[in-house]
């Protein structure tokens, strides 16, 4: 399949890397405002440097989107108007009003749409999915350490929808309420924020996300009954307790440990595999539009709650 990238940055050298290795996937163009970048990794991918964002659309059957943030609901409204499959990097949008129409325009357009939340495809997060039944408590903590890259957006957006997402995907009650904090510390957002997220089938959620931490941190437990799941995404390994009760002799309950390691795999490279799958099969992404909008809907409440705190 011919497929087209636009934006050049940190991520979209890694889509244009990964791709090149995708037999599937042939690149056919780039483009980036960059011009000057755009024709060095052309010669070095053997692709077209492209002149501007349409003739980049004219030139392929589908496209990744690795550009900046407020600007993925124009380009992906012109991609899925010419008919072309998208890879949208996360978030979809900068809001969730943007990313459903970009739902109903995709519906229209009968083309696949998936969004790059990551983490769903990392092996320590796949690993204990066959384990958990109905969790009713949700614990994460994302730490990064200080990198101007991604600081023009709030910690919410850029770390802490990772694991937004992760807990919407796990639990598919309504989200209740929703309590958040945080704190400018050295840009123009919120930093360190932290959310509790209450859902009406009793799960509760507590997600915290610092991007001027002392080390990188990214940690998931889910607590249900008899169980408790200790994710270590960063190394992508799990640790799976669960406790035994039902004994004879009305003995003491028995806790039993089982370390979870999934398969060593490139996330971002199976994200775009599996985006291939799905167009070719007519098969559903793994993480849609839909998904998307429902972690930006709960993004906007943090985010309000947050801006109301800073004010």
């Amino acid at each position: 399949m011919d497929i087209g990238i636009v934006g050049l940055g940190h991520l979209g050298k890694i889509h244009l890397k990964l791709l090149a290795e995708i037999p599937d996937f042939k690149i056919t163009a780039i483009y980036d405002l960059n011009q000057e970048l755009t024709r060095e990794l052309a010669s070095l991918y053997q692709t077209r440097a492209c002149d501007s964002y349409d003739e980049l659309l004219d030139l392929c059957e589908a496209v990744s989107i690795v550009t900046s943030t407020p600007t993925h609901f124009e380009l992906a409204q012109k991609a899925i108007g010419k008919g072309r499959h998208v890879f949208l990097e996360k978030p979809a949008t900068d809001k969730f009003e943007t990313t459903s129409r970009l739902i109903s325009l995709a519906q229209e357009a009968k083309v696949m749409i998936q969004v790059g939340h990551v983490e769903r495809f990392n092996p320590g997060f796949t690993a204990i999915k066959p384990f958990i039944g109905s969790p009713i408590v949700f614990e994460a903590n994302r730490l990064a350490k200080y990198n101007v890259r991604g600081t023009d957006v709030s910690v919410v957006v850029d770390l802490m929808i990772h694991d937004i997402d992760l807990l919407l995907n796990i639990t598919q009650s309504p989200v209740k309420k929703i309590s958040a904090n945080g704190s400018k510390v050295v840009s123009n957002t919120a930093d360190i924020a932290n959310a509790r997220i209450e859902f009406e089938n009793g799960l509760v959620a507590t997600i915290t996300a610092n991007r001027v931490a002392p080390e990188n941190v990214r940690s998931v437990k889910i607590f249900q009954k008899n169980t408790y799941i200790t994710i270590n995404l960063l190394d992508k390994t799990a640790l799976v307790q669960k406790v035994i009760t039902e004994k004879q002799n009305n003995s003491e309950p028995e806790i039993i440990e089982k370390y979870v390691t999934g398969t060593p795999v490139n996330a971002i490279k199976m994200e775009l595999e599996s985006f291939y799958k799905s167009i070719m099969t007519n098969t559903p992404v793994i993480v849609s539009l839909h998904d998307a909008e429902s972690a930006l809907k709960v993004v906007h409440e943090i985010e309000l709650q947050i801006n109301q705190s800073l004010s």
